[in-house]
């Protein structure tokens, strides 16, 4: 598939159209999987499925990054974060850690990395949830933040959190979990959103950070707790409208780094 350079919008930004270029021919890559394996036997389709499962993750999702650094650490004695997880990484947190629960704030994928990650949760008896939907660049939603906390408690515990990178959604995951599960001060929890863990706070995803930012502006004046803030505060709209971005280091996030 091709592009011209009368097909790219031009109010957009180049790299939007880059990315949006990318993921269309990974789309026509997934068509042409599937109706392969329609016409093929199905001792083939077990063959190569799983072959182009791995080139899948490691070049259209970056896999080849995260083969020796897995961006784990550990958040409580009960929970880790760590970005994509390899089918070896699925088995080492199931044996080693005694991971129960693994949650993708991915969500279900037609691709690669979540095929395998299905397949080695389900051989080391480890549940995949995929129902916890949160955005790196997006204000968080008002009724997802305010279920975190029974969701939180209703996880099989030792769990493990991530994300693409580990870095972004999986940094203000790990924010909330340590205060509301673990009731440490969001002052201190709020350094897992670091560059410790590759996050650009002056970036687009830094908008997590102004989230956080203004909670602990407002309770330091009123002392309010944080989901009474949320539920009766918070305004999603307004957070997206006071917050900007730099430039660079939103270039750095999403171009070099390929960040979703």
């Amino acid at each position: 598939m091709s592009y011209s350079q009368h097909d790219m919008p031009k109010s957009e930004p180049k790299v939007a159209w880059t990315k949006r270029a990318r993921k269309a021919v990974y789309r026509q890559i997934g068509h042409a999987r599937r109706a392969a394996a329609e016409v093929s036997p199905p001792w083939l389709v077990r063959i190569f499925s799983p072959i182009y499962d791995y080139l899948d993750m490691i070049f259209a999702d970056h896999g080849i990054f995260r083969v020796l650094y897995a961006n784990r650490h550990q958040i409580s004695p009960n929970a880790w974060r760590s970005a994509q997880p390899w089918p070896h990484q699925v088995r080492y947190y199931a044996k080693s850690k005694g991971i129960r629960t693994i949650v993708n704030l991915r969500g279900v994928r037609d691709c690669g990395s979540y095929r395998l990650e299905k397949k080695a949760c389900e051989a080391h008896g480890i549940e995949l949830r995929n129902d916890l939907k949160v955005y790196s660049r997006a204000a968080p939603s008002k009724e997802i933040i305010l279920n975190f906390q029974s969701y939180f408690e209703a996880l099989d515990h030792p769990i493990l959190f991530h994300c693409k990178s580990g870095a972004d959604r999986i940094g203000l995951v790990s924010t909330l979990y340590l205060h509301l599960i673990e009731d440490v001060p969001i002052e201190q929890a709020r350094e897992q959103l670091s560059l410790r863990y590759g996050h650009f706070r002056h970036a687009k995803t830094g908008i997590l950070d102004h989230f956080i930012d203004q909670y602990i502006e407002y309770k330091n004046a009123t002392g309010m707790a944080f989901l009474d803030w949320v539920e009766q505060v918070y305004d999603e709209e307004a957070l997206r409208q006071s917050f900007k971005s730099s430039r660079w280091s939103s270039v750095i996030a999403d171009r070099i780094l390929n960040r979703e």
